[in-house]
């Protein structure tokens, strides 16, 4: 959002209302200047030395136990149209009205699913005093006097995007700010003609080149309806195939601290993947999700297509999308102030826009950032499905789907909110032996990507390194020349003020065990996030660069080039001032990396800002495969004299 420019929901509050404000011009100046300040404080990036509220879920910071119940009859909220969905859209923008007769800077209006918020008993921790009134967040929250007539008439407009989550939903307003919430007005429920609907679908490679996974969220239950896929080539496929689809879901009782288990907890619905095999490599598929009823109607999700991926080694054009820590933001502006995942949407949007120009994609850790409030993952997946629903989406897990303590990670730390990996090891479909073991890896064409999980141990001796060391060594570098090391949190190198200040530039104990895999087995690219920047390494061993190269390398490549690709939306980290001699571009920006093997010698690697999709960045590898299995420092093989 430019400096000046009015949110759609801002003009929407303004013409909303058919008011003419009294204060005259120069209070209408002023309304209009407060709104350019708030936008210019929205689109600025967050500044290198953060503020107390980086980083904090916008929800976790409703202190929803301290709630109170205080029904006014001067206070009022009502939500139009009533009922959502009706041509089968899944996203829909709800007009709200409201008012009452004391307004108050700090009122708010949050939007709860399912509608009924405040019966039944809560299952909170029992430190809180009393038994709470509310038991269950909001799914987002906008201040009242987000519209500007709200402080001087006492009643205003605004619009919320809402997407179909299985539930009704209501729009309550509160008093007493974030602190301490006081519930004066809530409105009749709204909802979707089906809030059971198959929607976001997830589209990603399986174990095999010739598998293409699909993975959705509906509000059927096996019992209710059969969950399949209809699918087919567009060109010359004959009748279309009908492939059951397997069904999960998880309770509360599988979350493993607050707020998930508590305020953050929300019925996931039912997660449906199904296996659409023997594909045709570069062929054009059709597919549609649906469930099939008792009476043997089908309740149909949206159609869409894919191109099946490249078999192992085909020599032909081929485009990767790799970015860490985009999170979800709101597109109608709610949450907002919290300034939480600024840059999530311009990614999401860039990418959307470019979707005929790359063919798979690589999302390396910190996906929704829900941090236990699961209703946030719902509207990750529909954020990211005009993508995944055409592209396969590739995940890894990072500490903010994983991380929890005592949970069999290996950091004890809490960023998960509870979740302890269960969403994300549930809500996406990823090719690893056990979906536990966040590792695994995908061979895409002329590429062979190694997947790793920086949540569990990695170290020499363990399960992990065991899983490294086959993936880097199996592959044939004859034909897939292209291998690909990632993981969430950086375990090669970053120049991150943090890990500078800890004097280790590195995740702690991260490069210490694997560089030496990384050099035996010439990887070319290692790819993390958890950094919210962009930085690429020189050609790197030992922390020397081995090469003076910066942009054109050709022949024998003795090193691995690092990359920090973790500015896809998170609020953004800051670098060490001095820079060190193997940094070769760093960007405190939001952007994403695309790499184009044109041929089994040429690669082409980009780095792009999400606001413009600009080329920033870039590099070209140009080699032979006598250049792969040329001798380098500590990855010569054996030789002896014998002729």
């Amino acid at each position: 959002m430019a400096i000046g420019e009015s949110h759609p929901a801002f003009e929407e509050a303004v013409a909303g209302t058919g008011e003419r404000h009294p204060m005259g011009r120069r209070g209408a100046a002023a309304v209009v200047l407060a709104a350019a300040l708030v936008a210019a404080a929205l689109a600025l990036p967050a500044a290198a030395t953060g503020s107390p509220a980086e980083g904090l879920q916008p929800l976790s910071k409703i202190a929803l136990h301290k709630a109170t119940v205080d029904l006014h009859d001067s206070a009022y909220v009502r939500a139009t149209p009533a009922l959502l969905g009706e041509q089968g859209e899944d996203t829909e923008w709800v007009t709200v009205k409201y008012g009452w007769a004391t307004p108050s800077v700090d009122d708010w209006i949050a939007v709860f699913s399912p509608a009924d918020f405040i019966s039944g008993t809560c299952p909170n921790p029992s430190r809180y005093p009393d038994e709470p009134l509310l038991c269950t967040a909001p799914i987002k929250y906008q201040y009242a006097n987000y519209s500007a007539n709200y402080m001087y008439w006492g009643k205003g407009s605004i619009r919320f995007q809402l997407i179909n989550q299985r539930y009704d939903f209501s729009f309550a307003l509160f008093t007493g700010g974030l602190e301490k919430p006081k519930l004066v007005a809530v409105s009749t429920p709204i909802s979707f003609k089906n809030p059971k609907s198959p929607v976001y679908p997830r589209l990603a490679q399986g174990k095999s080149y010739e598998e293409m996974t699909v993975t959705w969220t509906s509000g059927y239950d096996i019992s209710e309806a059969y969950p399949f896929v209809e699918w087919g080539m567009v060109v010359g496929g004959g009748a279309p195939t009908r492939t059951a689809a397997g069904t999960l879901t998880f309770s509360r009782g599988s979350m493993c601290g607050e707020p998930a288990r508590t305020v953050g907890w929300r019925e996931p619905g039912f997660i449906h993947t199904a296996f659409m095999r023997d594909l045709w490599p570069n062929k054009e598929y059709y597919y549609k999700i649906g469930h099939e009823l008792s009476d043997g109607s089908v309740v149909w999700g949206k159609a869409y297509s894919f191109r099946a991926p490249p078999s192992p080694g085909q020599n032909s054009l081929q485009r990767i999308i790799v970015f860490g820590d985009m999170g979800k933001a709101e597109r109608d502006g709610s949450n907002e102030f919290a300034n939480y995942q600024p840059g999530s949407l311009n990614t999401t949007d860039r990418l959307i826009e470019d979707l005929d120009n790359y063919d798979i994609v690589f999302h390396i850790g910190d996906m929704a950032y829900a941090n236990g409030y699961i209703s946030q993952w719902d509207q990750f997946t529909a954020q990211v499905a005009p993508i995944s629903a055409k592209k396969p989406y590739m995940i890894a897990s990072g500490n903010h789907e994983r991380d929890w303590p005592n949970s069999g990670g290996f950091f004890d730390v809490e960023d998960s909110g509870g979740e302890c990996g269960v969403l994300a090891e549930t809500m996406y479909y990823y090719p690893a032996e056990n979906r536990a073991n966040f590792w695994y890896k995908v061979d895409y064409g002329m590429f062979r990507f190694c997947v790793a999980d920086s949540e569990h141990d990695w170290r020499e001796g363990t399960e992990q390194y065991k899983f490294i060391e086959q993936c880097l060594s199996t592959v044939d570098r004859k034909h897939q020349p292209w291998l690909v090391f990632a993981a969430h949190r950086v375990l090669g190198y970053s120049s991150d003020s943090w890990y500078a200040a800890q004097g280790t530039f590195e995740e702690p104990e991260g490069r210490e065990s694997l560089q030496k895999l990384w050099q035996k087995y010439r990887v070319d690219i290692a790819f993390f996030g958890h950094v919210h920047n962009y930085e690429r390494t020189c050609p790197l061993y030992q922390s020397q660069c081995v090469t003076g190269e910066r942009s054109r390398y050709s022949g024998t490549m003795n090193g691995t080039i690092f990359v920090v690709a973790g500015g896809g939306g998170s609020h953004l980290s800051s670098y060490t001032t001095a820079i060190p001699k193997w940094s070769i571009f760093r960007d405190h920006d939001y952007g994403f990396v695309k790499l184009t093997a044109f041929n089994q010698s040429s690669l082409l690697f980009e780095y792009k800002k999400s606001s413009d999709g600009r080329v920033y960045d870039s590099f070209t590898v140009d080699r032979d495969y006598r250049d792969v299995l040329s001798c380098v420092h500590d990855s010569c093989f054996p030789t002896t004299l014998a002729t």
